[in-house]
């Protein structure tokens, strides 16, 4: 009869444990706050605050036409996450001005409300991404619902406002000048289409092209370009990164899509085929680490976090050869430019964060 190995003898220290723990729990107490601050956001409750100074639960509901019970339970949550302050002696609540230009001014770079309204579609998908886990297979962008679209545009529209037209284009070899005599543009991968139009809107001599594999989101980018009164200098169409028409474009872009496709190598073979000869491709990418100990950072661990859920899945849902996750990593990708035939890279620019690179022939 077989001999059983004793287990070796575990030393824990519970200080350790305890620190762990709360950790953890904290983690999870972030997790349920960010149900109530979807909630606050879908329901106009911080916009309803901004700027408003001292509420009451029921001024406050009054103000959002919304039932005061639930309002006055959703502060007593906000206080305690410290969002809102209270003052007892007035009951009243006030969202501080520092806090608004977080949660409810979509207008300035800080605007981060569009986080919680992907997190709702990434939840709902929670059961897909296990079965992907066990088998293998992906999950693709389209088995998500509205809101995760919607979210992605909200979430990082702010920051490309910020950026693209002040910091990212001039940062370009030719600094956007080509853009300003009239140029050519192909927006890929561009969603709702924000940053498509936020170039347009700076350069009217030129055309923009935004490409998108969602109908939907094609859809929508249609409908704003419209209302903005942009259509005259914005197109958008269905098309893959691989299959996008068109060609002597003076630049082609990639905001923050390129790792979620399955083959970024045809990509940006495609773009070597598209470019004009003396154009250029500029490739947006989260600002993350491809060293795993070097992403403690709250921006760079929620980018990796979201890379687990939405970047990696939606790789493999397209079965291609190379499926990056969002922090493969600059080497990585100058690798695959270098491949298809992109052989001069350079870091345009830099935020919290993105990288933005410029790649040409």
């Amino acid at each position: 009869m077989a001999t059983r190995t004793p287990a070796p003898e575990r030393h824990v220290d519970e200080d350790k444990v305890m620190e762990f723990l709360e950790q953890v729990v904290t983690d999870g107490a972030a997790a349920m706050s960010g149900l109530c601050t979807s909630i606050g956001d879908r329901l106009g409750l911080y916009t309803a605050m901004a700027g408003a100074g001292p509420l009451t639960s029921a001024q406050l509901a009054d103000r959002a036409g919304l039932m005061e019970r639930y309002v006055r339970e959703w502060l007593a949550a906000q206080v305690a996450g410290e969002y809102v302050t209270y003052d007892a002696g007035d009951d009243t609540y006030t969202l501080p001005d520092e806090h608004a230009a977080v949660l409810a001014d979509a207008s300035v770079p800080t605007y981060a409300a569009g986080f919680f309204t992907m997190l709702q579609a990434l939840y709902d998908t929670e059961d897909a991404l296990l079965e992907a886990f066990r088998s293998g297979d992906g999950v693709g962008w389209e088995a998500h619902g509205p809101a995760l679209f919607a979210g992605t545009a909200k979430f990082f529209r702010p920051g490309y406002t910020a950026a693209l037209v002040p910091e990212w284009l001039p940062a370009l070899e030719d600094g956007g000048r080509r853009l300003a005599d009239g140029g050519k543009v192909a927006d890929v991968g561009c969603g709702f289409g924000y940053s498509t139009m936020l170039m347009a809107r700076e350069y009217p001599a030129s055309s923009f092209h935004g490409f998108d594999f969602h109908r939907p989101s094609v859809e929508r980018a249609r409908e704003i370009a419209a209302r903005e009164g942009l259509a005259d200098r914005v197109g958008f169409d269905v098309a893959t990164a691989q299959d996008y028409p068109g060609e002597d474009y003076d630049l082609v872009t990639f905001f923050d899509c390129l790792h979620d496709m399955g083959d970024p190598g045809a990509a940006l073979r495609h773009v070597g085929e598209t470019l004009a000869d003396d154009g250029s491709c500029m490739i947006v990418e989260p600002n993350v680490s491809d060293d795993v100990r070097e992403n403690g950072h709250p921006i760079r661990r929620a980018m990796v976090n979201a890379s687990v859920a939405l970047c990696l899945p939606a790789a493999l849902a397209q079965h291609g050869p190379s499926a990056m996750g969002n922090h493969a990593g600059e080497e990585a990708l100058r690798d695959l430019a270098g491949r298809a035939g992109l052989t001069h890279w350079r870091l345009a620019a830099e935020s919290p964060v993105n990288k933005v690179y410029e790649v040409s022939r």
